[in-house]
Order: structure tokens, then sequence, then C-alpha cells
């Protein structure tokens, strides 16, 4: 049974979704893309969520209020999750200005005269300092700039080195992008790299997914055909350009103004964007082609930016943990918590992190592509028609993107699901769908009514044909919930070695930070109830937003970020579960789901 959904729209950036009525806003706003803090987990009692309703004169706390009618939201930049996120510059503990590699001095310089025979080199060099370094290339094209124009210009510096001079004062024309290079999504957004101001967000599907949905399938054809490396890599360039041309004409700049981008990726993405063999990825052990921050030549790898930009990728730490995983280390800052502190990062492949004072282990577990609604039989990507949100009472309530009617389930439909007919009772720990005569008797006719069989098992009904928006019903298959649970399998199994690891249990962890785009649209009990996550109160349980697409911002915004990036890094120590002897029994372990105790947590 679908529900009335009501219409939200958050301000400034005019973003709106539709929710069912009783959902708690932050919620609404996560699914909006705007992640708020709530270091306090959501109790109220931080009051760092408060957003402004247009129809109320008073702030609210989004964590304490519920979408119960339409209204208009202002978010204020302080209530964000990326406010917190300050870049220091001291030890102060306060915001410093924005500090970027790359620097645009305007020059003027005083032209030879018979009492001033300096050298042109000189003059420059008085001006910019005499440890810059200058290539011979642009040597050779200082003493034709400097009289042609004058003696006067802009010199473009990055860190030490002078890459540029430009005809005239272009020293305000600075600006950079800071990517998150998804497998299947890359998101993009230009800064003004003089004021650290946000100009512009544009986001495009990876176009290497023609060649496969996740990073496994894109390696082998790799290591099968001698010409897919070149595919795969033109591919994926072709998305940043088409993001960086509309980035541009978004905030009416010229591409060539743009000298940084800085890109946080996995393993493979990172090295096929470089045009670097993941072939050995695809082999146990699994072997990351390097390890160290790189800086390329956009102007090489043919990329709509200034002929001297410069792209950033991020350090990689071992097998499948790369440079996404490292940018949301740095974004949440994971070596300066307090408490054991477990950062998750769901998608196809499940990147872990645990945290343990200044000790840092990580992992990666192939958690399979259910997450994102493949390979479950009415499954489909978070868009218009997919099922989103599920909640069983008496009977089913859907919520469905873009108010329309349902034709399938994305993976966060999928987690709801199985979580609530967990709770109903009508799916058992081992994860079977139990039959109608088999039920509690607590579950209502109307839900006993959903239970359809199957050729060899029981099947669950979402949405009736009548209700569904093709010509069929719309289930939860049982072989969908054995998808899940090898996924979620997977990434607990993933977790309990780091734990074990690390010498501590569940019980001695301050919180765990969900990062990602999907793992912003879990409801936290759910991803408890089915063991995805350990068995910790939901308070301790934290959204932290797009951390890749945030640790990229901040290092293209700092030079200290980059540094500390690096620094991060050298404290993890990478954790290979493919030759944990004890992963498998882990695994099995993590296949069943937990019993009841589950619902009171």
């Amino acid at each position: 049974m679908k529900q009335n959904e009501i219409k939200v729209t958050f301000e400034p950036s005019g973003r709106s979704v539709y929710a069912l009525p009783g959902t708690p806003l932050v919620e609404a706003a996560g699914r909006a893309g705007i992640i708020l803090q709530m270091p306090c987990g959501g109790q109220g009692t931080c009051g760092k969520c408060k957003v402004q309703i247009t129809s109320k004169s008073e702030p609210s706390l989004a964590c304490q209020t519920r979408v119960e009618q339409e209204m208009v939201v202002n978010v204020p930049v302080e209530s964000r999750f990326e406010a917190s996120q300050r870049i220091l510059v001291a030890d102060s503990g306060e915001q410093g200005a924005v500090a970027p590699v790359l620097q645009k001095i305007a020059f003027t310089l005083d032209p030879p005269t018979q009492s001033d025979v300096r050298s042109d080199m000189a003059r420059l060099y008085d001006l910019l300092g005499g440890d810059v370094k200058i290539a011979t290339e642009l040597i050779r094209t200082v003493p034709t700039f400097l009289r042609s124009n004058d003696w006067q210009g802009t010199a473009v510096l990055m860190e030490d080195r002078l890459i540029a001079l430009e005809v005239g004062d272009t020293s305000q024309m600075a600006y950079g992008v800071a990517f998150d290079l998804g497998t299947t999504t890359v998101v993009g957004t230009l800064f003004d790299l003089i004021t650290g101001a946000e100009l512009g967000v544009a986001s495009r599907i990876n176009a290497q997914v023609a060649h496969g949905d996740d990073v496994i399938s894109r390696i082998h054809k790799v290591r099968e055909t001698p010409a897919a490396l070149a595919e795969l890599q033109e591919a994926v360039l072709g998305t940043v350009n088409d993001i960086l041309k509309a980035l541009a004409s978004q905030a009416g700049i010229c591409s060539s103004h743009i000298y940084e981008v800085v890109l946080a990726g996995n393993s493979t993405m990172q090295q096929i964007l470089a045009g670097f063999d993941p072939s050995a990825l695809g082999e146990v052990p699994f072997v990351q082609v390097f390890d160290k921050a790189l800086v390329l030549s956009a102007n090489r790898l043919g990329l709509r930016a200034s002929a001297v930009a410069e792209v950033y990728l991020f350090p990689q730490v071992g097998g499948f943990v790369g440079g996404d995983t490292v940018a949301g280390m740095v974004a949440a800052r994971l070596d300066r918590h307090d408490k054991p502190v477990l950062l998750v990062d769901i998608g196809t492949n499940g990147e872990i992190v645990l945290a343990v004072g200044d000790k840092l282990l990580s992992s990666s577990t192939a958690a399979g592509p259910a997450f994102e609604g493949a390979r479950i039989t009415q499954g489909m990507r978070a868009t218009t028609g997919a099922i989103e949100k599920v909640m069983i009472g008496d009977d089913v309530t859907l919520n469905v993107i873009g108010n329309a009617k349902p034709i399938g389930l994305c993976g966060t439909a999928l987690i709801d699901t199985v979580a609530e007919l967990l709770t109903a009772g009508i799916i058992d720990e081992t994860g079977r769908i139990l039959d109608a005569d088999e039920v509690p008797d607590r579950v209502s006719e109307a839900l006993k009514k959903r239970l359809i069989p199957g050729e060899h098992d029981m099947n669950f009904e979402l949405a009736s044909a009548a209700e569904a928006g093709g010509s069929e019903p719309v289930y939860l298959w049982q072989r969908d919930v054995r998808e899940l649970q090898l996924a979620s399998g997977a990434i607990r199994a993933g977790i309990n070695i780091l734990l074990r690891r690390a010498g501590i249990t569940s019980e001695d962890l301050g919180s765990v930070l969900l990062a990602g785009a999907f793992g912003n649209f879990i409801r936290r009990n759910h991803a408890r109830r089915i063991g995805l996550l350990p068995p910790l109160p939901t308070d301790h349980i934290r959204f932290i937003g797009n951390a890749a697409s945030l640790g990229a911002k901040l290092v293209l915004l700092s030079e200290d970020e980059r540094h500390y990036a690096t620094e991060v890094r050298h404290k993890v120590e990478h954790v290979d579960l493919s030759q944990d002897p004890e992963f498998q029994m882990e695994f099995g372990m993590a296949m069943m789901f937990p019993g009841s105790e589950a619902d009171v947590l």
C-alpha cells in the first residue's frame, strides 16, 4: 500500500524530496543529500541540527521534527556536517584562511635601465623569492613575455614552482574542482581557490558502467581484452570532462582558469583514470600499483582545464582500500577521536576502518551489488519508481522516489523490508520467509495475504499489480534475502575481524560512522537489526555524508590537509581478509540474522 507522500523543499539548495508522514526531518534532509550535524546521535541534546521551517517563527531541531505537512526548510551553513570540519592553519582551533597549493601573484616589474641591468630572471626571483623553482621551458618564454606585456602579468605558482605567466591581472581567477570518483557515479564540486567559496556541483553516471557494474567486472575486462584499459580510461575521463564543462558553464568561468583537480576514488577507479593496469587487483594477493599520493598533468590526461593544471590522486592503503577511504579518514578526523570509532563506507565494496587511539586498521570486503539494487530480482538504482523505504505494521507502507508508482526496490528498501519482517516474525534467523501458517499469531491477516508461494519457497508482496507502476506485482523474493545475507555478512565479518585484531569488542566502540551516498539513507535500527552493524544503541551510529567528497574538498582548499592525508595514510595497517584464516568462519556466522534481542536496542 503506497501512502500519500509529502513534499519537503530544502533551501538554499532548492532540493526537494517526498517523504512519508512521520518521517524525521533529518532523514528527509539526508535523502536530499544534506547531512546535518548530530553529535548527540539524534537525541535532541546538542542543538547542532537547527533549521528554520518557513511556516514557523522559531528554529526547529531537525532530529526532533517530523514531516506532517508540505514544508520549506532553510538549512543554515553551521548546521551542515561540513561546517564541523574546519581547515586549520594554526593550533588555535579556529577556522583559518583558505590555503591551497596554488597561488597567483599579479606583478609589475621595473624594466632594465642603464643603472639597473639585472637579468630578467633576477627580477622575477626578487618578486617570487629565490627558492622558487622554474622549469627551463618556462624560462625560455620569459624575455618575450615581459617585453610584450610591458613588464606586467600574473605569476601562477604551485607550491614552490612557477608553472605559468599570464597576460594581465588574473590573480582573482583561480578555480579548482574536487571529485568523488565513484564506480557508479562521479560528483564534482567547483571552488574559488581565492575565497574558498563553493561555486557549483555537478554529477554524472560513470561512463564505465557500460563495461560492467562493479570494479571486479572492469578488472576482468582489462585482464581479458588488450584495448580495454584505454577504453575504460577514456570513458571515465570523458565523464570527468563532462562535469568540468558543466561546472564552468554554471559558474560562468573559463575552463583555462581551473588549475587544480583533486580526485578521491577506490583503487580501481584511481588506477584506471591514471592509465595504470589494475589487473593485479583481480588476483590474490590484491596488489595496488601505487600507495603514495600522485600528482599528474591534467593536460596529458586531456582534461578540460588549464594547460598547466595538476591532478591530485589520493594515497591508497592496500588491496581495495583506496583513495576514497583515505579521503573519508581525512573528513572524519579518524585518528583524533577519544574512544574507538568505526568508519564504514557501504557500497559494492565495503570499506572498513577501525581507529583505536592512534592505531588504524583497515580492510575491504566484497559486499556485492545488492546494496545498489543489482542481483535483486526486482532491484533497481535509487531513481524514480524505486521503493526506498518500507514500514510494516498491520500492513505495508511504502515510500517511493519521485512520488511515483513502485516498479522495483533499491538497497535501502531491501534492508528495511528484511528488518521489518524479522521484527514481525515473518523471516526467521536463518533468513527463510515463513509460510502463512508458520508466522506468529500477532501477524495480521493483511500481512499473511502478502505471503505468496513460489516454486520452492515463499515471497513477500510489497505492491500488488494494481498498485505497481508496471504490469506485475513487486515482491521481496526469497533469493533477495539470501543476497542481502551475503552482502551484510561479508561486511559484518570484516568488522568482527578488525575488532579482534585491535583486541576490543563492539561494546568498546564510541561510535560507528556511516559514510557514502548509500550509507546516508540506511535506517540505523534496520542496519543493526539485520546484523550489518554491531549491536550498538542507534545514537552511537552517525551519518557523516559523502566523506570521500568532503575529504577531497578539504585537500583542494588546504595544503595542510594534503599533508594530513599523507600523515593519516601512514598510520593505517591494511588487513587482507582474503588471507585471514578466520574470515570464512566469521562470514558463515555473520550470515545468520540476530535474534529478537536486536529489536530492543
